[in-house]
């Protein structure tokens, strides 16, 4: 099934590689990225779009386990 992930990420080097890394060792496959960086330093939108058999409540949970990210919203495409 494919999914989209809304997530809110801290503005810190690496954030991004951290969460698509997190999200293919789930058994994830991101078929498309897009987001915006808050101004003045702030936090950034991530729009995610994945590809998976496994549960996306399961990847949902991990992911707001990280540390870069402040929030995670997903709804099915």
């Amino acid at each position: 099934m494919r999914y989209r992930l809304d997530l809110t990420l801290r503005h810190a080097e690496g954030a991004l590689v951290r969460v698509l890394g997190a999200t293919e060792r789930r058994g994830f496959r991101p078929l498309a990225v897009d987001g915006e960086a808050g101004s003045d330093g702030g936090p950034w939108r991530l729009y995610l779009t994945v590809e998976g058999e496994r549960s996306e409540q399961q990847l949902a949970l991990q992911l707001a386990k990280m540390h870069d990210c402040l929030a995670v919203e997903v709804a099915p495409c």
